[in-house]
């Protein structure tokens, strides 16, 4: 060994050393802060972390039931499972036997999981991978053998079950993360120091709740680099905002847009940037647009139910466009639970004897709740039950509740994966604008998230007996204008086949069905110059979903210009463009406005 070879160790030895002295100093720190972040947290109840217990207890009986009537098969698969798990064990101990750090064959299901190629072919690793996967299998098939549980019960059992698999996957864990070692060993274990610092940040940002951030929000200012199409907010109460986007054309059609986003999270989804802005297409059209931004409730909204929405929201809505315009009709869209409660706010106008309003279009919408879905195991009593104690006490339902809720929907793409990158690996979250919304939470007031959760969701009182609101009873049939609806073919919030089940419920003879590809969000988002995802069409409307989609007919391209076509013919005849704002309504501020700005209430 040469003295230059020497020197060159000692050196290196030292800055290791030095980089290692730092860390420690800095894990000092964290672990302050991290302490500190956790008595902030505000403890949920019980019922909002899992099941009720007895469902655990009725899965044990019904597979205690199959046992004592089907044995063998229940032997079959317990023994399939012994017998693959120590098959399993023999490889791995005979490709070490032979002196190879080699994985025996590996002929397991692809899984993007494991991607890196340790897990192919590291003994270790491999082992890890293929025990995991034999008993995630053999849980999944525990809850098939449960035969003696009721649909319901079962449907839940299956997803907790899913959701214990998911949770204990190998690459959850730094000791069983090749990823995660690697960038350790190659950064002296600067990632794995960042990634606390990351963790930490995050609970501080959450008041002591584990919730990943999925995209760096300092990256992104409203009105700077996202939700900055030009317009003015010309009307404010306290509970909502209405913003008139500046025109975009010298003509525009005489009949005013109003669009009711959801409360559930905040409207910009639909002026993200300018290529992909639903606001900006819109007056692009030449419509006069104008857009509620609801407010981000507090504690002191505690006692605001769906009455509140309606007559303060909606209604209040309908009756200044028609006033700043002097129009005697307005169109109208509603979009997720905007769209629910537009649906409520027509049928009582129809009672009324009120044609304020012309037409109706509704993106990724639910009225019945027969079905649903992959939100059933939480619109059971038990979760309800909890839901409800925690707002009654709290005034609202706070943001972080929903965001857990909607994220275990999804539980590897929105909490395990994010949590890797950002925990393990000491990456900072990406600059993604889709995100950075997506984070951007809203509360909920307590009596109306009781309403919806109770009224609609579990008893789906729209669809069957009527549900009473202002004074009357209110029906999905009730609604006679004419409709559009824009659902998704994979939107796991607002199935598209339960939205037609709602869609065919009322009583128009003018309407339009219409199933964009993608998602919930993607599906809605989706500008003509993407060209990424095109739509579904079929005019018969029979009964069911399913022969609509065996009828229907696949457009390439966005569903836009097809609904730019059906509003335009609804609209009337073109008049001079209308600046933001009169005399009676007067600029208040610049969109976004000032609710889309205000920081998260307590």
């Amino acid at each position: 060994m040469t003295t230059q070879e020497t020197g060159d160790i000692s050196t290196d030895s030292g800055e290791n050393l030095e980089k290692l002295s730092e860390n420690l100093e800095r894990l000092d720190g964290l672990t302050q802060r991290f302490l500190a972040a956790l008595q902030q947290k505000h403890p949920a109840r019980a019922a909002l972390n899992g099941p009720d217990p007895t469902l655990f207890t009725r899965a044990a009986g019904a597979y205690w039931t199959e046992m004592l009537h089907n044995p063998a098969r229940i032997f079959e698969h317990q023994l399939s499972f012994w017998g693959e798990s120590v098959q399993h064990f023999l490889k791995a101990q005979t490709a070490l036997a032979e002196g190879k750090i080699q994985a025996p064959e590996d002929d397991g299901p692809d899984d993007p999981r494991f991607a890196n190629p340790l897990w192919k072919s590291h003994p270790y690793f491999n082992f890890i991978k293929q025990q995991y996967q034999l008993n995630a299998r053999a849980i999944a098939d525990a809850v098939e053998d449960s035969e003696d549980l009721a649909p319901l019960e079962k449907t839940r059992l299956r997803y907790f079950a899913d959701q214990i698999i998911d949770m204990m996957a190998p690459t959850n864990f730094l000791a069983t993360n090749p990823d995660a070692l690697e960038r350790a060993l190659e950064t002296d274990g600067e990632s794995l120091v960042k990634g606390l610092e990351n963790l930490v940040a995050d609970l501080e940002h959450n008041h002591g709740e584990m919730l990943v951030r999925l995209a760096d929000d300092t990256a992104f200012r409203l009105g700077e680099n996202v939700a900055t199409s030009d317009g003015q907010v010309i009307y404010r109460n306290r509970m909502m905002e209405i913003i008139q986007y500046a025109p975009l054309t010298e003509q525009v059609h005489a009949t005013p847009l109003i669009l009711f986003p959801p409360w559930i999270n905040k409207f910009y989804i639909l002026d993200l940037k300018e290529k992909n802005s639903l606001i900006r297409w819109i007056t692009e059209q030449g419509y006069t647009l104008f857009v509620v931004s609801w407010v981000n409730p507090d504690r002191g909204y505690a006692d605001i139910g769906l009455e509140e929405y309606i007559q303060e929201g909606f209604l209040e809505a309908i009756r200044e466009v028609k006033a700043i315009t002097g129009e005697e009709k307005v169109n109208t869209v509603g979009y997720c639970i905007g769209g629910t409660l537009l649906h409520l706010t027509l049928a009582l106008l129809k009672k009324r004897g009120d044609t304020s309003v012309n037409s109706a279009t509704f993106f990724t919408t639910l009225t019945d709740f027969s079905d649903q879905g992959d939100f059933t195991p939480f619109l059971q009593d038990d979760f309800v039950d909890g839901i409800e104690a925690e707002v009654t006490e709290a005034g609202i339902m706070r943001s972080n509740i929903m965001a857990r809720t909607f994220s275990f929907l999804r539980s590897n793409d929105l909490i395990y994966r994010p949590a890797i990158r950002s925990y393990m690996m000491g990456e900072t979250p990406p600059a993604f604008d889709l995100l950075f919304w997506n984070g951007d939470g809203t509360n909920l007031p307590a009596r109306m998230a009781v309403q919806y959760l109770r009224l609609l969701c579990q008893r789906n009182l729209f669809t069957t007996t009527g549900i009473e609101i202002l004074g009357e009873t209110l029906h999905v049939r009730d609604v006679d204008l004419p409709v559009c609806a824009i659902t998704c073919e994979t939107d796991h919030i607002a199935a598209w086949k339960s939205a037609y089940r709602g869609f065919q419920a009322t009583s128009t003879t003018d309407r339009t069905f219409i199933v964009s590809q993608s998602g919930h969000i993607a599906g809605i988002v989706n500008p003509p110059s993407k060209k990424k995802y095109g739509h579904y069409v079929n005019p018969a409307l029979p009964p069911t979903a399913e022969e609509w989609w065996d009828g229907a007919s696949f457009t390439p391209g966005s569903w836009w210009p097809r609904w730019g076509e059906w509003l335009t013919a609804r609209s009337g005849d073109m008049v001079p463009a209308r600046q933001p704002g009169d005399a009676d309504h007067p600029p208040l501020c610049p969109a976004p406005g000032t609710y889309a700005r205000a920081p998260l209430p307590a």
